[in-house]
C-alpha cells in the first residue's frame, strides 16, 4: 500500500497519518529511498539528513500515538535550501568560505515548518550568493533539470524545484528576490506562491549585518510543490508570526469573496518584450482554463512594466555594489564574479541622491498597479518572456545577461511591487515544463491559488508525466 508513499501529496500524506492509515516513519523512509534513489545525477539534495529525520519520525510517531493534536504537516517529509539558517546545519549559500557558518538556532520559516510537524529530509542546491537563474557553485556543484539535462532547473531553488519534482519530499522551502520561486517552479513543472511582503516571517540569526534595504522589500520566503494544494497548506504553515520578523503581518490568508467574475488581464508582452511562441501558448492555454473555470479575462497589459524591471535593477544593484559586492569579490568564483560584473553593467546604478529618488519613486509604481487592480484584481502573465535558458547562458557574455534581464523582467517586477504571484505549469513544449504566473492584489495569495488550482485542474499534476519516464 505504501510503496509509492513519495508520489502523494502533502495533503494526502498528513491525511494519512492523522488518519493512522501511515506512519511518519513510513512517510519518511519512502521519501529517503526516492532520495537515495535519484538525487545522485541530478544533485538537488545536497544534504542528506536521512539519520536526524528518521530519528525525528520516531519521536513524530510517539506524539500520534499519544493523542496530542496534531500539526497541519505532521510527519511530512519537506527540504529546506541552503540559504537559511537550520540549527546545526551549515549555512554556505553556495560559497566555499562561508561552509562553516553553522546556524545555532533555526530560521522562522525553518521553526514554523517544525511547529507544524513536517520532518526535513535534506538541503537543496543554490548558487552562490543565491544570485543567478542557474543554480551551480563550486561548493557543491551543478543542480540539473530532471525533465532536460541541457536545460537549467532554475535558480536560485533550483535544487528545491528539482527535489520536489522527483518526489524527494512532497513540500521544498525556498525564497524570491528576482524570481527564486516561481523561476525553479516554472523549469521544473511544479507550483509555487511568492507570498506578499509581510506575510511569511523571514530572518537569519547567523547573518552578520541586517540584509540591505531593497531585500528586506522585495525578498520573500515560500513553498514549492507539485501541487496548489499542498502550496496552500505549506503556506499556511509557513505564515505563522515570528517576532523577529517586525514586517510580518497580521492578515487572514482568506480575504473577502470578490465580485464575479473575476476580471483577469492577460498579457503577453510585458514591458513591451514579445513572449516566444511556446510561451505564448502557455498564456493561451491557461487563460482557456481560468475562462472554463467562470474567470473573465482579457488581453490587457498592466501599467508601467518597463519603469518597474528598471527599478529593481537600479535598486538591488545599488544595493548589491553598497553592501554585497565587496564579499562576491572576495570570497566568490570566477564565474559569480562575471555574472555580477554584467548585470551591474545592465543596471543603472545610482549614487546616494539617485538612490533615495528612486525607492521614493517605487511608491508610485505601486499605486499605479494598485489602482489598476481595482478592475482587474488577477493578471495572467509569463513567468519568463521565453523557455527555460540552456544551462550556464548567463555566462555568456554581457550582452547575453542585458538580453536575459529584458527576458525576465516580468518576473522580477513583481517583487518591486511586494505582490502576490502563484506559479503554475500548463504543459511541456519540446519536452520541457512551460507554465505561466498568477498576480494578485497584496495578501490575497489566496485569489492566486484559486486561479491556479483552476489551470491545475485543466492541465493535470505535471510531475506524474515525468514519472512515467524515469
Amino acid at each position: 500500500m505504501t510503496s509509492d508513499l513519495w508520489q502523494w501529496s502533502a495533503v494526502e500524506t498528513a491525511a494519512a497519518i492523522r488518519q493512522g492509515k501511515v506512519s511518519c516513519a513510513e512517510a519518511v523512509d519512502a521519501a529517503l529511498s526516492r532520495l537515495a534513489e535519484v538525487n545522485q545525477p541530478v544533485n538537488a539534495v545536497t544534504v542528506d539528513l536521512s539519520v536526524e529525520a528518521r530519528e525525528a519520525a520516531t519521536r513524530a510517531d510517539a506524539v500520534v500515538h499519544s493523542g496530542v493534536a496534531l500539526g497541519p504537516l505532521h510527519g511530512v517529509p519537506i527540504t529546506i535550501k541552503e540559504n537559511v539558517d537550520q540549527a546545526g546545519q551549515s549555512n554556505p549559500n553556495g560559497v566555499p568560505a562561508f561552509e562553516e557558518i553553522v546556524a545555532d538556532q533555526d530560521s522562522p520559516i525553518v521553526a514554523n515548518l517544525r511547529k507544524a510537524g513536517a520532518i526535513i529530509i535534506g538541503r537543496t542546491n543554490t548558487p552562490e550568493f543565491s544570485l543567478r537563474w542557474f543554480t551551480d557553485n563550486p561548493l557543491r556543484g551543478l543542480t540539473m533539470n530532471p525533465w532536460h539535462d541541457g536545460v537549467t532547473p532554475g535558480g536560485s531553488s533550483g535544487g528545491a524545484a528539482a527535489a520536489v519534482v522527483l518526489g524527494i519530499g512532497d513540500i521544498a522551502h525556498g525564497n524570491d528576490l528576482g524570481g527564486s520561486l516561481r523561476y525553479p517552479a516554472y523549469a521544473c513543472g511544479v507550483a509555487t506562491i511568492r507570498p506578499s511582503f509581510g506575510r511569511v516571517p523571514s530572518f537569519n540569526p547567523s547573518g552578520a549585518e541586517e540584509r540591505p534595504p531593497t531585500l528586506q522589500l522585495m525578498a520573500v520566503q515560500g513553498p514549492i510543490a507539485r501541487e496548489v494544494r499542498d502550496v496552500r497548506l505549506a503556506l499556511a504553515a509557513m505564515a505563522q508570526a515570528d517576532t523577529r520578523d517586525p514586517w510580518w503581518v497580521p492578515a487572514p490568508l482568506q480575504g473577502p469573496a470578490p465580485a464575479t467574475p473575476i476580471r483577469v488581464a492577460a498579457t503577453k508582452a510585458p514591458a513591451g518584450i514579445a513572449c516566444h511562441e511556446a510561451v505564448a501558448r502557455a498564456i493561451d492555454d491557461a487563460a482557456g482554463h481560468l475562462s472554463n473555470a467562470g474567470y473573465a479575462v482579457e488581453a490587457v497589459d498592466p501599467p508601467l512594466m518597463a519603469e518597474i524591471a528598471e527599478c529593481w535593477r537600479t535598486l538591488l544593484m545599488t544595493d548589491t555594489r553598497v553592501m554585497t559586492e565587496a564579499s562576491i569579490q572576495e570570497f566568490g568564483s570566477e564565474d559569480i564574479k562575471q555574472v555580477l560584473d554584467h548585470y551591474m553593467a545592465a543596471s543603472n546604478t545610482r549614487d546616494l541622491n539617485g538612490y533615495v529618488r528612486a525607492l521614493a519613486d517605487r511608491t508610485r509604481l505601486l499605486r499605479a498597479w494598485s489602482q489598476f487592480m481595482e478592475d482587474y484584481p488577477l493578471v495572467l502573465a509569463p513567468v519568463s518572456q521565453v523557455p527555460p535558458f540552456p544551462q550556464l547562458e548567463d555566462l555568456g557574455g554581457a550582452a547575453r545577461v542585458k538580453r536575459m534581464l529584458d527576458e525576465q523582467s516580468m518576473l522580477y517586477g513583481v517583487n518591486v511591487l511586494g505582490l502576490p504571484s502563484a506559479a503554475v505549469p500548463t504543459g511541456l513544449a519540446d519536452g520541457v515544463p512551460t507554465g505561466v504566473q498568477i498576480i494578485g492584489p497584496r495578501l490575497r495569495e489566496d485569489l492566486c491559488l484559486d486561479a491556479a488550482e483552476a489551470v491545475e485542474r485543466g492541465v493535470g499534476v505535471l510531475a506524474r508525466r515525468l514519472w512515467e519516464r524515469t
